[in-house]
């Protein structure tokens, strides 16, 4: 029988690679903000389908937004935000 690597560790055994986390390490706040989304979105206990119904857009551009392959305007954001009973917060950090 063969073992399955969770995504947790493929993730953290290819994190070893330099060259490998320093492109995940770009990608940083692209990663950030789709996990803040599914995270809320969920905790709001609501389907793609029923957030873009709330946002007066697509179900499939927030498949698109939590898949990566979008780019969210600012304006957007907020009503993201909005219709999730959210906060936007952006920040820089050191």
């Amino acid at each position: 029988m063969k073992h399955h690597l969770s995504f947790d560790d493929f993730l953290k055994d290819s994190l070893k690679n330099p060259k490998i986390k320093a492109e995940y390490d770009k990608l940083q706040p692209e990663f950030a903000l789709i996990d803040a989304l599914i995270k809320s979105r969920a905790k709001n206990n609501m389907t793609q389908r029923q957030l873009a119904n709330k946002m007066g857009t697509k179900q499939s551009v927030i498949s698109r937004l939590e898949i990566g392959r979008a780019n969210p305007t600012l304006s957007f954001l907020k009503r993201l935000a909005k219709a999730l009973n959210s906060k936007l917060e952006i920040r820089f950090s050191q």
